[in-house]
């Protein structure tokens, strides 16, 4: 796939806004060097100036921070610390790292509020370090962002398609929707088994935000599309009582789906099918159709292709819940437009959507109505619901 930049068409004219003017000649003051040293210098500008700069270097030493975090959740050290401070040494030796580079590594993570370097050497969980603890949520996507950042070593080689990133070959799942009508006999089991691992592992983050969100339990039986290895509906199983569950994915991903109902005592209740949600019809019968992180793996008429096979699965009353963290957020612009739109770019395929662009696509594909729910992460997911009838 050609990931180079397509070059946008030229659309007509406006003249700036007021606000536009004088952000902009905010901007070009705040350029010129007389002005920095002037308001590093004047009492009342100092501390915004200082706090601009450390803003401005905290993105230059993200990439060391983000380093930091990985080698303490390499060497286990938060879990290490669950039970209560201990000291200096015993860190090292269970760390493997002598006294002095665990030192080195303490007092980093100390500044980063992930651990706490108490008195008398001893060493206690943070701020930030505390919620890590037997996450393997979020400890699974900090192991796996080694595979993003070496692709994001040369941005600009990304940017304009040269060479193959190594997570476009991490996520077969998508790699193969997006190849066209039938899937290759190539993606065997063992092929998804690392990216089910993962989406298995991050998939109660999400999860807690759409239950939270969206009653279930209104319906009878609701259908996870690309719903890999079942973890999404195993955590409604745990919440909504009485709602049958299925998910619809990938051969590989829905026979591996089958197995964990079999072990998580759920094969009475939920059943995986196996196909191509893109060339093949989807299962009928489900009153609640849900795709959670799934549209943004892909461009738009792919997108509205799989919308419009949800469609045609669902009953006149049905209704679709679209999951999956969205552009344009506010509060969290960063998430969407920065962190997804990089992560995508070296996926190869997808971007980041706005809730008003994802509608657009909703209503496109025959959905009468779609509404934003609330959620208390918005940095997790934003949920959209799409009903069939108005």
């Amino acid at each position: 796939m050609d990931r180079a930049e397509t070059r946008p068409q030229a659309g007509p004219r406006r003249s700036p806004t007021l606000a536009e003017r004088f952000r902009d000649w905010k901007h070009r003051t705040i350029a010129r060097p007389g002005f920095q040293k002037w308001a590093a210098a004047f009492p009342l500008t100092r501390p915004v100036a200082r706090k601009h700069a450390r803003e401005l270097f905290d993105l230059l030493a993200g990439f060391v921070y983000s380093q930091i975090l990985l080698a303490c959740v390499r060497l286990d050290v938060f879990r290490m610390l669950a039970d209560g401070p201990l000291p200096l040494a015993t860190v090292a030796e269970r760390c493997g790292l002598s006294l002095e580079a665990t030192r080195r590594l303490v007092a980093a993570a100390d500044s980063l509020e992930l651990l706490d370097l108490q008195s008398g050497d001893l060493v206690t969980l943070g701020r930030l370090g505390a919620p890590l603890v037997a996450n393997e949520a979020i400890t699974a996507m900090v192991e796996h962002h080694a595979t993003l950042y070496g692709d994001l070593t040369d941005p600009v080689a990304l940017l304009r398609g040269q060479g193959r990133p190594a997570m476009a070959g991490y996520w077969p799942y998508a790699a193969a929707a997006d190849a066209g009508p039938g899937l290759p006999a190539t993606l065997a089991t063992e092929k998804v088994a690392e990216y089910s691992k993962l989406m298995t592992a991050s998939q109660p983050l999400v999860a807690r935000e759409v239950i939270a969100a969206y009653r279930f339990g209104r319906h009878k039986v609701l259908m996870d599309v690309g719903g890999g290895e079942g973890a999404f509906v195993r955590c409604v199983a745990a919440e909504v009582p009485g709602v049958e569950l299925r998910v619809f994915d990938l051969p590989a991903v829905a026979e591996r789906a089958n197995e964990n109902f079999r072990r998580w005592g759920l094969a009475g209740r939920a059943q995986a099918f196996g196909g191509d949600f893109f060339a093949d019809e989807l299962p009928r019968g489900a009153d609640v159709i849900s795709l959670v992180r799934v549209a943004f793996d892909h461009p738009d008429e792919r997108v509205l292709t799989l919308f419009k096979n949800v469609r045609r699965a669902l009953p006149d009353n049905g209704t679709l819940v679209l999951a999956e963290a969205m552009a344009e957020v506010p509060g969290v612009e960063p998430i969407g437009d920065a962190y997804f739109g990089f992560y995508l770019l070296a996926m190869g395929r997808g971007r980041p959507r706005s809730a008003a662009r994802l509608t657009q696509l909703l209503h496109e594909a025959g959905f009468a109505s779609v509404r934003s729910l609330p959620t208390h992460m918005p940095l997790q997911a934003g949920v959209l619901v799409a009903r069939c009838t108005a």
